[in-house]
């Protein structure tokens, strides 16, 4: 009976299955990242292409899937001559977010060096996986520390484990299968690059087609085995075109105009890893050969383009992944046929002019007198120059995530006296210690070292009062903090943004790790009114009282600190101001003093002394060293 849910049974995501397809004629692709939606048929697709591939050939109890006919060196089972060899199916390896290192590269096997005295490997996920699918669920929840082992052994095609007297190598030639939503935050560029091709999937919008995805579904759980056999036809036939894929492979092959072309579209849509360049090339080769040619096209390049380069763009954190299908088209067109050169006499006289000056006015907010600054360019803003602080150590230091108690357990250490025994670790170093006479002693005693993954929480509250508008710096200010909020989506930290203005602070975005709706609310964000800050302090302690153990806080306030709206209307606004600061004191935090006018009320300072908080007078914000700071606060 078959619990596989057929891969040719799949309604829709053309683009999901061609990716699939791909990797499956050529592994060394680099694998799919599917990107979407719970329930939008992403780990169904998965399963469904490894039931589809091709057996393979192994020995019975091979633990590394050894090619029997490989010239390299095999496993202990595989190098014998009595080794019994049989067909089976692709092996499809789910990769659990919480396993541990020895688990996923292999570890001494302690039930043989108990047995016999002698150092035994015990292989991992990676071995049972060689020539086969390796699958991630929820790969951007990835531990990091097993995020790199992944990509050094997929890169590399081997595994080499050298720890505990230990020292094997064994091929690890996998295919990386990556799911993920992006609602729970992105992948490190790093890890994005490795992957060979990516897919943005969604559930059907169209009413047809939901119905046809949920009555085969629940055809499929009614009798698993006869919804199977109605496309076993259609499996087949995959199966069939597939082998014959990857025969007709190393016959594939791309014009030298072609090659150009590749070249040509990494270029135009700035992709800079020249990773692109090679995995763009085999994956319209693989497309040729699943289409039984042996000469690729321009259309081959431009659907592989579609799968190779949205998420290895040069762009910033806020713009869609997507290409420009317009673009495509018209390049693809013209590598089909290619226009006649031009004149040699026109030289660079139709190149159009440059632009002037693309500064943007600010625009009235449709509220009296305020008004919207645009960001300002990263090359526009000055240099920023910051005093030294005064004293004491950087404030919202990050730790390093290490904990005894909780988090993923990535090693052991040795300690006679440990908060949670690290079994296998003990074992092994009393093994290791005297084989021939096994016992534990404090001696061999480890304790646990977990890793939990620790975000940061940066609380921005944004001065947007009229006093900002003077020299237009809001727009400083407002291309410095989008700098900083590009850096948060990459280190996936949460953010919240407050502004105040006029009579009252105001929470444009709770603590989250959405932070392009920080992006659109600051930008939309007017200037003009008074200086509620007693409001925004409050506002601030509020939100942070809400979020006790959550994300590591730091508050970074970005103000002249010239507050003149009280809390009641009949109070000291600056006094309130400086009451509140006092109740905030010791939570980690920034105050980036925008004051500008050439007699400064020095009010920031005092605030920062208040907060206990380091300060900084800035004479204009940089986006660059605003990052900087920032990361420096936060022990990066």
């Amino acid at each position: 009976m078959s619990s596989t849910y057929p891969f040719a049974a799949i309604v829709g995501q053309e683009q999901l299955k061609q990716a699939l397809l791909i990797c499956a004629v050529d592994p060394t692709v680099g694998g799919v990242l599917v990107r979407g939606d719970k329930g939008s048929a992403k780990s169904t697709a998965a399963r469904g292409l490894a039931a589809v591939l091709p057996a393979i050939r192994r020995a019975t109890g091979c633990g590394y899937n050894c090619e029997p006919d490989h010239p390299l060196p095999l496993c202990p089972v595989c190098s014998g001559d009595a080794r019994a060899l049989h067909d089976g199916p692709v092996p499809f390896i789910n990769l659990p977010l919480g396993a541990t290192e020895d688990r996923v590269l292999g570890s001494l096997d302690f039930e043989k060096a108990l047995q016999g005295g002698k150092q035994a490997f015990k292989p991992g996920l990676l071995a049972a996986a060689h020539r086969g699918m390796l699958y991630i669920d929820e790969v951007n929840l990835l531990a990091d520390h097993l995020v790199d082992v992944l990509l050094d052994a997929a890169a590399m095609g081997v595994n080499t484990v050298e720890r505990e007297g230990l020292a094997v190598s064994h091929p690890a030639r996998v295919t990386l299968l990556g799911t993920m939503n992006q609602e729970e935050g992105d992948l490190r560029p790093q890890l994005l690059d490795r992957f060979g091709l990516m897919v943005d999937v969604a559930a059907p919008r169209e009413p047809a087609l939901r119905a046809e995805v949920v009555r085969r579904r629940l055809a499929f759980e009614a009798d698993p085995a006869g919804f199977a056999a109605q496309w076993q036809t259609h499996s087949e036939a995959m199966r069939e075109n597939i082998a014959a894929a990857r025969a007709l492979l190393p016959q594939t092959r791309l014009s030298d105009s072609l090659f150009h072309f590749v070249s040509e579209l990494c270029c135009e849509f700035d992709v800079s890893s020249l990773r692109a360049d090679i995995v763009l090339n085999k994956a319209a080769r693989a497309l040729a050969a699943l289409d039984g040619r042996a000469d690729a096209s321009a259309e081959d390049i431009r659907d592989a383009a579609r799968l190779v380069l949205p998420h290895r763009r040069r762009r910033k954190p806020f713009e869609q992944s997507g290409l420009d299908q317009d673009k495509l088209e018209q390049m693809t067109r013209q590598a089909s046929n290619p226009p006649p050169p031009p004149p040699q006499d026109q030289g660079d006289a139709t190149q159009p002019p440059p632009d002037a000056d693309g500064e943007q006015e600010p625009r009235p907010s449709g509220h009296g007198s305020e008004q919207i600054f645009a960001a300002a360019p990263a090359g526009d803003i000055a240099r920023i120059r910051v005093q030294a602080p005064s004293s004491g150590d950087a404030a919202g230091r990050r730790s390093d995530g290490a904990s005894r108690q909780r988090g993923h357990y990535v090693r052991a250490e040795a300690n006679p006296q440990p908060a949670q025994l690290a079994v296998d670790a003990t074992l092994r170093h009393a093994i290791l210690r005297d084989p021939d006479h096994f016992a534990v002693t404090r001696a061999d005693l480890h304790d646990k070292v977990r890793v939990a993954k620790q975000g940061n929480l940066i609380l921005l509250v944004v001065d947007a009062s009229g006093s900002m508008a003077a020299r237009q710096r809001m727009k400083q200010v407002k291309g410095a903090v989008l700098s900083l909020l590009e850096d948060a989506y990459r280190r996936r930290d949460q953010v919240a943004l407050i502004a105040f203005r006029g009579q009252q602070a105001e929470l444009l975005l709770p603590p989250c790790n959405r932070v392009e709706q920080a992006e659109l609310a600051l930008r939309e964000l007017p200037t003009g009114g008074r200086t509620p800050l007693a409001h925004a302090l409050a506002l601030a302690a509020d939100t942070l009282s809400r979020q006790l153990g959550g994300p590591a806080p730091l508050l970074v306030i970005l103000s002249d600190g010239r507050a003149n709206v009280a809390l009641d209307g009949d109070g000291d606004p600056w006094r309130q101001a400086l009451d509140l600061a006092g109740q905030l004191a010791g939570a980690p935090a920034l105050v980036l003093d925008t004051e500008q006018d050439f007699v400064r009320l020095g009010r920031a300072r005092e605030l920062a002394e208040a907060l206990g908080a380091e300060y900084l007078a800035c004479d204009a914000l940089t986006g660059e060293q605003l990052t900087l700071t920032i990361q420096q606060r936060l022990g990066r």
